[in-house]
């Protein structure tokens, strides 16, 4: 059976590409001349899963999507209250590019706006320039599963017009907060912000946070848990600039955006999202990347403010009935959610049905969200039509599909003791 996730990946793909507003980011020439019309979305599990949907292989720059990770590679270098007398952690309220400290502190207010990931990317361990650079490119690499290159052309377009942040790097200077070369650590912030990624990197990249800094295909520790959990809570406030508030009241996604038309989100426990399209709104946000995570978001209730009683839904196992109706029973547990039904669609289709019936033991869900019902409803049918095997359901609860009505392609029994019968 061929699983229906990338299939939906692939709906949400085509209707968030409908949004034609924004504009690509003029101020930097070569991002200038990006095609506005790319757009692609890739989802990374926490145990190595990729699905994409778009133009996923499109190489751009990272730009600001390197500024958790720079701050990641900050706590792990200095410890955590080393950078916390440097960089604050508030929300600012003002545009990404502001020239503005607290007033109180002479800090930049947290390490998400620039003046704040120029002193982030000073407290970056290296003997000079190029060295806290190579540590940063290399650090970047090991979370995204392969070697990153950096864009010189990107590079050299951005530097020449880079004006704004020379000033906030001599500001940095001036108060005595930056104790390296202003111009030093800009160009190192430059360089960092023109390491060439695709969706696919991001996605992994945004899972190894969900997964409490293990890269999920490695296994490799690159941050510690406590490391993550400083990343994503300045993420979660402070990721989406001046429309932070917004973004966390509707989507609900720890998230970090980048000029280059990017958005990353990690969900802790489930997933990475990547989202790639080059027209910008006025926050210098992606317009159909917004569109696209407010979808997912709402789709496999991700917000992290949801209750449930499960953080994530395990297939708890499956097995082979004996007697002389052999059937595959599939045992689901706990509230049903995007990283749930993703580990059961997984193993369904992994491997040819082992009997002529397959049966999904429902009876310790108690809940299951809207995209995970059209996920299963769709698992069904694709086992009954295209693999030819009777379905059944034990749903004692109806928790599948409305109350009294039969579910398409399949069979609705109250218990396991049922199957001998059925």
């Amino acid at each position: 059976m061929r699983s229906p996730i990338p299939d939906y990946l692939a709906e949400v793909h085509d209707t968030c590409g409908e949004f034609l507003g924004g504009a690509v980011a003029d101020y930097i020439p070569e991002l200038a001349a990006a095609d506005p019309d790319t757009f692609a979305i890739a989802l990374a599990t926490v145990d190595g899963t990729v699905y994409a949907a778009g133009e996923a292989d499109h190489r751009f720059t990272i730009q600001s999507m390197s500024k958790p990770f720079t701050y990641g590679v900050a706590l792990a270098d200095r410890g955590k209250d080393h950078v916390l007398a440097k960089v604050g952690v508030e929300p600012s309220g003002e545009a990404f590019n502001e020239i503005s400290l607290d007033p109180e502190t002479d800090q930049p207010r947290n390490p998400m706006i620039n003046a704040g990931a120029i002193l982030t990317h000073s407290l970056v361990r290296g003997e000079d320039a190029d060295d806290r650079f190579e540590h940063l490119r290399q650090t970047f690499s090991r979370i995204a599963g392969h070697p990153l290159p950096m864009d010189e052309d990107v590079f050299t377009s951005e530097w020449a017009t880079t004006h704004r942040n020379l000033a906030m790097g001599h500001m940095l200077k001036a108060v005595g907060v930056l104790d390296i070369d202003p111009v030093d650590a800009v160009e190192g912030y430059v360089r960092q912000c023109s390491i060439t990624v695709n969706c696919r990197d991001l996605a992994m990249m945004a899972a190894t946070l969900a997964n409490g800094g293990v890269q999920p295909a490695s296994g490799e520790l690159i941050f510690s848990r406590r490391v993550v959990r400083q990343v994503l809570s300045v993420m979660t406030t402070c990721g989406m600039y001046d429309a932070a508030g917004d973004w966390l009241t509707t989507v609900g996604i720890p998230a970090k955006s980048g000029v280059s038309g990017g958005i990353i989100g990690a969900l802790p426990g489930q997933v990475g999202i990547a989202v790639f399209s080059p027209r910008l709104d006025q926050h210098g946000n992606s317009v159909r990347g917004l569109r696209a995570f407010e979808r997912l978001s709402r789709d496999m209730g991700m917000h992290l403010m949801d209750v449930t009683r499960d953080a994530r839904t395990s297939l708890r196992g499956s097995y082979v009935t004996d007697g002389d109706h052999p059937t595959e029973v599939h045992k689901v547990q706990g509230d049903l959610r995007f990283a749930g039904v993703e580990s059961l669609v997984r193993a369904v289709s992994a491997q040819p049905p082992r009997a002529s019936r397959v049966a999904f033991d429902l009876t310790r869900v108690p809940e299951i969200d809207d995209v995970s019902t059209r996920v299963l409803l769709e698992v069904i049918r694709r086992l009954h039509l295209d693999d030819g095997v009777e379905v059944l359901i034990i749903d004692p609860d109806h928790v599948l599909g409305e109350h009294g009505v039969e579910v398409p392609y399949a069979r609705r029994l109250h218990h396991v003791g049922e199957l001998t019968a059925a």
